[in-house]
């Protein structure tokens, strides 16, 4: 096992019998002031040690998880001495008293060493350099060697042991000796103090890693409440006339620091720690301003109105407003120049290229070069979402596939527009702001991607029908030639060939009769076929007949749901078509058990789905069925969509428009 792992390990269960004492203590004092000082300390102190020890279970060669559970027991110890001097002050005759009494007037030096400690190995638990082990010795020893000397101070000890006699005496000759040193030693700990923080900006100088340098921001946004409960003592002298709202702001940081070091070290890519410290330095900065001005409004008008004047107050409250109204937007810009220089490079650069798409001098669609330029990410995609569609396509209409990358997706009126896809650089939160600030830029280049297929497809569609017409021109002329055409000729003929024989008894007329009237109803019924084929006779009778009939013709049961009647010739005759080839396509290529066809009418418009539990799997392949039957749909002014998931059978679904 690891030695600080088995460090944390040894603390746990020390800093659990200071917090049994310390319950014990509390019972023998009976003050319920100093009790509750303790159970406060205690739970504060409790993210501390927790946390602690899950940095010593997760990173076994760092101290800075035993380190982190010392910061917290530091509290505990805080207000378990409090709790011995209130139970010494009820029961003289506790142990440890006098030595306790004499130790305890330096100690308070201690308090400090283990946050200092963790500054100077944050993050990765080593010092910043060999010379550093001198900060360390004296953070250790100057400490000790203060409460030695303050032990030997003959002045008398703090309450309640004022009347304890004095353990430790030296030589009156000495004690000057002995002041000058404690004396000296107060900037020498302050210097030291200094040194320790200084050494985590000199580590972030140093370090050019990503990782490495959030764990250090992370770090520096827990240690951020420091200056918040300055900021809340000053709010609470300034309304309250007291610093009962520094306890809350000392609460955030014994909460905060625990919290931002574990997550600085286990997680450093939990969150954007730049969006975090520029909003946590600008509210900062507002909350200064605002109660600078707040105190000054209040100064100045209560000299007219009174201190205690409610309308000094309300004066001061609205010039507070009017004042930071405007500043907070410019204050946010500057913060972000200065601590969060993406976000200002991607916001500005989505905005100017705004400006110049509406003066005409840029197009929408330079968005993506934009972005990239702008988080200098050469990688970074802007994919557009088609209506009725799932998949992305870029500027130019080809695919993108975001693969495993981060995507933040772009959402405009509660519907999915488009994506961002990060290639290597840019947050998380970052890309969602880029993509919240530039989604006007991608739906109008995703309206005018539709635009350009719609009259694409437009286009293709009509050259498809006019190919279709030339073909089916050229199928009936061949068929009427091949067939009922050359019948007739040949019955014309036998009929000119009859007229000649008529005379001369040759041939027998009744027979003749007989075969021409076989070759005319042969005729007839391959023209009602032709003509079956440009409109379906039984059409006549209604779609839901037609339909019927047509399902009679299907090897494969089907269950028809017709709720259409008189509808317009040509939307029957094109509802029609779509069910007739969406069941010659399941029948011919998915082998379903059971075919549906339901037809319905809602207004102006009507829907016809047919459905199979086939294997799924078709597409609207060019050339094929349903590229045929899409043309003949869309020139009806209606909209085909096909669903067919692997799997999960075949949905073909038509909707026509039908006039009222």
């Amino acid at each position: 096992m690891a030695t600080p792992r088995l460090l944390a390990f040894v603390l746990a269960p020390l800093i659990g019998v200071l917090t049994g004492a310390g319950v014990v203590l509390a019972v023998i004092g009976g003050d319920g002031g100093v009790t509750t000082e303790f159970a406060a300390g205690a739970t504060l102190a409790l993210p501390s040690v927790v946390l602690g020890m899950l940095v010593a279970v997760r990173r076994p060669d760092s101290v800075v998880g035993p380190l982190l559970m010392l910061v917290g027991a530091t509290a505990v110890w805080v207000t378990v001495g409090d709790l011995y001097a209130s139970a010494v002050a009820r029961r003289p005759d506790l142990p440890f008293s006098e030595l306790y009494a004499a130790m305890s007037q330096g100690d308070w030096m201690f308090l400090y060493v283990p946050a200092a400690l963790l500054m100077l190995v944050f993050p990765d638990g080593r010092l910043p350099g060999r010379r550093w082990r001198w900060a360390v010795a004296g953070l250790l020893g100057v400490p000790a060697l203060f409460m030695l000397i303050t032990a030997f101070d003959p002045g008398p000890y703090r309450p309640p042991f004022e009347s304890t006699p004095h353990l430790f005496r030296l030589p009156e000759p000495y004690l000057p000796v002995l002041r000058v040193v404690s004396l000296a030693l107060l900037p020498v700990f302050l210097g030291l103090l200094v040194a320790s923080a200084a050494a985590v900006v000199l580590r972030y100088r140093r370090t050019t890693g990503k990782a490495k340098r959030a764990q250090l921001k992370w770090f520096a946004l827990g240690a951020a409440c420091l200056p918040l409960t300055l900021l809340l003592c000053w709010a609470s002298y300034l309304f309250l006339d007291g610093p009962d709202l520094v306890l809350a702001g000392l609460a955030a940081t014994a909460l905060a620091i625990p919290v931002a070091t574990t997550i600085a070290v286990l997680r450093h890519d939990l969150y954007d720690i730049d969006r975090a410290i520029s909003t946590a330095v600008t509210y900062g900065l507002v909350t200064a301003i605002l109660l600078g001005f707040y105190t000054a409004a209040s100064f100045l008008v209560g000299l007219g109105a009174g201190r205690s004047s409610s309308v000094a107050a309300a004066a001061g409250t609205a010039v507070c407003a009017a004042a930071l109204s405007p500043l907070r937007v410019r204050l946010q810009r500057w913060v972000d120049r200065r601590f969060y220089p993406d976000r200002q490079a991607v916001l500005t650069a989505i905005e100017e290229l705004r400006d110049r798409t509406h003066a005409g001098q840029a197009q929408p669609e330079e968005l993506e070069t934009t972005l990239r330029t702008a988080l200098r990410d050469p990688a970074l995609r802007v994919g557009y979402r088609l209506p009725g569609t799932s998949r992305l396509v870029d500027a130019t209409g080809a695919p993108v596939d975001p693969g495993d990358a981060l995507v933040a997706q772009v959402r405009l009126g509660g519907h999915d527009i488009g994506a961002i896809v990060r290639g290597s650089a840019g947050s998380r939160e970052l890309l969602r702001e880029a993509a919240s600030a530039g989604a006007l830029l991608i739906e109008v280049v995703r309206l005018r991607i539709e635009v350009s297929r719609a009259l694409g497809e437009a286009e293709a569609s009509r050259t498809r029908l006019l190919h279709a017409g030339y073909e089916e021109r050229r199928r009936l002329e061949r068929d009427l030639h091949d067939g009922a055409q050359q019948r007739l000729v040949s019955l014309g003929m036998a009929i000119r060939l009859a007229q000649r024989h008529l005379r001369d008894g040759t041939v027998h007329v009744d027979d003749l009769f007989d075969r021409w009237v076989a070759e005319l109803a042969v005729a007839v019924t391959e023209l009602r076929q032709i003509a079956h084929g440009l409109r379906p006779s039984s059409l006549d009778d209604g779609l839901g007949n037609a339909l019927v009939m047509l399902a009679g013709k299907v090897p494969v049961p089907v269950t028809l749901d017709v709720a259409a009647d008189d509808l317009p010739e040509d939307v029957a005759m094109t509802a029609y078509y779509v069910a007739s080839e969406a069941m010659t396509n399941a029948v011919k290529h998915a082998g379903p058990a059971t075919i549906g066809v339901r037809v319905t009418r809602a207004g102006d418009r009507v829907t016809v789905r047919v459905s199979d539990d086939g294997p799924g799997g078709a597409e609207i392949r060019p050339g094929a069925g349903l590229a045929g039957l899409a043309d003949r749909v869309r020139a009806a002014g209606g909209a085909l969509r096909l669903s067919s998931p692997a799997g999960g059978g075949t949905l073909i679904e038509a909707e026509l428009p039908c006039a009222l």
